[in-house]
């Protein structure tokens, strides 16, 4: 009996710890036992130091609700236009030529509010060459808009919308947003409306070349592009452009421009136009209906090896002048010299070319700078007055363009013995083709025969153009004609 005792306490005991070691150890198969406790939310379990150096929780709920109304969705629409095409079919013959119908096309970008009556900055590539612009925001309100003016050299666009009292964003100087930053990029990728993505400031003063230098052949002074971009990890993809680029105050740091990538999404970096570059954009197509762009008239790289045995140079950082403008430098007759190293603009360090360009870039004609350089191991301040691309200090006037040089026609009168050789009885040339809707949305050719204009006979260029000036914004305009040694009749339809 005592053994039976002895040996039923042991039972227990050994079930009892059976039961504590199975409580203990998990069991195969089962699933993990999930709490909920309250506790800080998840939007804030990150930290950010503010102005007063105190540690405050990282939130971008209200960042974004600030911003979001003030970002808009553009899209840009281009007409079609019904061309002339040559014809073997013989009911040609009876009806005129084959006609080629080149469908609108569409295209859309972001824009930022930064006035209450109606005015948003975007960049060129959104609005360029668009013969409509339709702007919607963030409460899917839609709004015609009309260009006030563009810069290729920035890749920035002003327009405007018939609407006031609208969400506005401030611009911010740029020069103190820092590496590492936090931003938001707001914008409409992909047609989502309202998307926010957060990142950092990777990078600044970058210059990638993605808007370049380019020259119109028509136009023997060209461009120059100006290129410190902000670079960003926060996500930006096609119809970024021209979004918002904010710190965590909702203030407006930089206009998203471009993407680094090899498949034409986000991968990994983004651009951004900086807000002190924008705001001097913005400001100028405002006041004078074009940009005021003051030039130093130099050609500079950075401080890199290449440049410091060329030079034989005493210094790690700056902007090496390497050249001047053909005429009217302005640095040279202020008495900067080739192989001169800027290393500052006023109160400005200038580490790179990239910086040079951005501070330069936010100057007007007539604008006074203190240029600091190193000249083999001594600085010099030499002051310089900025000018324009004419070499003068004034500011540029905006060219008006009229409605008949908008379509780029030359045209040029047919003498009466020409005319009978041609069996016409009236008619002018197209002498040439310059940059406009002619040569945009049709496929006529210099040395096309006009022999009426929607349909009215033509007899000379004066009359032609007098007919053409009449035309009004987004009517259609027909011209009928022939070329030389082509029997048949063509036919070119455009909207002005």
């Amino acid at each position: 009996m005592k053994r039976f005792g002895t040996l039923l306490l042991a039972a227990v005991m050994g079930s009892a710890m059976t039961v504590a070691i199975n409580g203990w150890l998990p069991k195969e198969n089962e699933s993990p036992r999930i709490e909920r406790v309250s506790g800080i939310p998840a939007s804030q379990v990150g930290f950010t130091i503010n102005d007063k150096g105190e540690a405050v929780p990282l939130d971008f709920t209200g960042t974004a609700e600030k911003v979001t109304p003030a970002v808009v969705h553009i899209r840009a629409k281009s007409e079609g236009s019904t061309t002339a095409q040559q014809s073997d079919d013989p009911f040609q013959f009876f009806f005129g030529p084959n006609q080629r119908q080149q469908g609108p096309s569409m295209s859309s970008g972001s824009g930022v509010i930064i006035s209450k009556d109606g005015y948003i900055v975007t960049n060129n590539h959104v609005v360029e060459n668009a013969d409509e612009l339709e702007v919607t925001l963030s409460n899917n309100h839609h709004y015609r808009a009309e260009v006030i003016g563009t810069d290729p050299d920035t890749d920035i666009a002003l327009v405007r919308i018939d609407k006031k009292d609208l969400p506005a964003l401030a611009f911010v100087n740029s020069d103190n947003t820092k590496v590492g930053e936090w931003v938001l990029a707001v914008g409409n990728p992909f047609n989502l409306n309202s998307t926010v993505t957060a990142g950092i400031i990777s990078a600044k003063g970058r210059n990638i070349g993605i808007i370049g230098s380019r020259v119109d052949p028509r136009d023997q002074e060209g461009r120059t592009a100006i290129e410190s971009f902000i670079q960003t990890d926060a996500a930006i993809n096609p119809g970024n452009s021209g979004g918002a680029l904010v710190n965590l105050n909702g203030d407006l740091i930089g206009i998203n421009t471009a993407i680094a990538s090899n498949t034409g999404s986000y991968a990994g970096y983004g651009f951004a136009v900086p807000a002190n570059i924008v705001s001097k954009i913005v400001e100028d197509l405002m006041s004078y209906g074009t940009v005021q762009r003051g030039w130093l008239g130099v050609k500079v790289a950075s401080v890199e090896q290449e440049a410091i045995r060329k030079y034989d140079l005493n210094v790690e950082d700056g902007a090496v002048v390497s050249g001047f403008a053909e005429s009217n430098s302005a640095a040279k007759d202020a008495g900067i010299k080739e192989g001169d190293v800027i290393v500052k603009l006023d109160n400005h360090i200038i580490t790179s070319s990239s910086q040079l360009i951005e501070y330069v870039g936010t100057k007007r004609p007539g604008d006074k700078i203190s240029v600091t350089i190193d000249r083999k191991g001594s600085q010099v301040i030499v002051p310089v007055t900025l000018r324009n691309r004419e070499g003068k200090e004034g500011v540029v006037k905006r060219e008006e363009k009229s409605a008949v040089a908008s379509l780029g026609l030359n045209l040029e009168d047919i003498d009466a013995k020409e005319l009978k050789a041609l069996e016409l009885k009236n008619g002018v040339r197209v002498k040439d083709l310059e940059n406009g809707k002619v040569s945009k949305y049709t496929d006529m050719h210099e040395g096309f025969i006009i022999t009426q204009i929607d349909g009215k006979p033509v007899t000379s260029a004066k009359q032609a153009n007098d007919l053409l000036a009449k035309k009004g914004a987004g009517e259609t305009i027909m011209f009928s004609g022939v070329y030389e040694n082509f029997a048949r009749e063509y036919i070119y339809a455009l909207r002005m």
